[in-house]
């Protein structure tokens, strides 16, 4: 069974980030991967990424993460809050005492949509609530649905992106044989390292952080 977005709580997403949070630290410091313990809620399948950011800057420190719900949620939230702090190819692994400096956030992925062509997703894409995978041939790329926010990026913007994140040109997604998958998420994030949990209203951030660019 697969987990749905609009099942998740606030308590669920608290839950998610601590366990993200107490993985990484167990992990730097023994070399052990926790066993997990959750609700049975969160036992269904689910996809979901880890994000680390450094704080108080919130520049990116590690993020990765599955697309496609393949095991309970929170062992993935497990297993890539593990590669996230040791196997980001675009930064060294985490120092146990970097994390005295980074803040944890965990992003849930559902509700996936396939277009095909890839530009008939245009009009769907929504700033602040969809994220997009964009795949053709052996080449794939995902970006989640707080990327346009941090950049300002308008919808066309987002999908382009997409496609050179994938190893594509910015515009594959007008090519026949491209297809692209919109994706809902929801992100929880710490304020300050371990401190309150809080879930990220993209929408607003966005309205927030770009009225005055756009």
């Amino acid at each position: 069974m697969i987990i749905r977005l609009d099942e998740l709580t606030q308590e669920d997403g608290e839950f998610l980030v601590r366990l993200a949070r107490e993985t990484i630290e167990t992990f730097l410091r023994t070399g052990r991967v926790p066993e997990v313990r959750a609700p049975p809620k969160l036992m269904k399948k689910g996809a979901a990424f880890v994000t680390l950011l450094t704080y108080p800057e919130r520049e990116l420190r590690g993020c990765i993460g599955y697309v496609e719900p393949i095991k309970p949620l929170a062992e993935t939230v497990r297993d890539v809050a593990i590669s996230a702090a040791t196997q980001d190819p675009r930064f060294p692994p985490v120092r146990p005492e970097e994390l005295d400096s980074i803040v944890v956030e965990v992003s849930v992925l559902g509700d996936h949509t396939l277009y095909k062509p890839a530009r008939e997703a245009l009009p769907h894409i929504r700033i602040g609530e969809t994220g997009i995978i964009i795949r053709r041939g052996p080449f794939s790329g995902v970006l989640l649905p707080e990327v346009p926010v941090e950049y300002c990026w308008d919808p066309e913007t987002f999908i382009s992106e997409t496609c050179v994140k994938a190893g594509l040109p910015p515009d594959c997604w007008l090519y026949d044989d491209t297809e692209a998958i919109l994706y809902r998420g929801r992100t929880w994030t710490e304020v300050e390292p371990r401190g309150p949990v809080v879930e990220r209203d993209l929408k607003r951030e966005f309205v927030e952080r770009c009225s005055r660019r756009l």
